[in-house]
């Protein structure tokens, strides 16, 4: 399952919000992964979703593999929108 998401936070993926990732990611029975610029990283390493250096307004691609991963993609657009 895969969808295009707007990072709608002023100061675009921070900490706060990659840390929340980072929780949802571990929560659900996925393999996610955030692309951005050509560049994919697992989402559950805090490190690299902080190294995407997402803006607001851009989109990002949510790729999520699994069980759960409706439910996934649906809590991480919530966080992030």
């Amino acid at each position: 399952m895969e969808r295009q998401i707007t990072i709608k936070s002023t100061e675009g993926l921070h900490a706060l919000l990659a840390n929340k990732l980072v929780q949802v990611s571990n929560k659900y029975d996925v393999d996610v992964r955030l692309a951005y610029e050509n560049v994919t990283i697992d989402a559950r390493s805090i490190l690299g979703l902080m190294s995407l250096a997402v803006p607001h307004g851009k989109n990002v691609r949510v790729v999520a593999q699994g069980d759960d991963a409706e439910a996934a993609i649906q809590e991480i657009e919530k966080i992030l929108s």
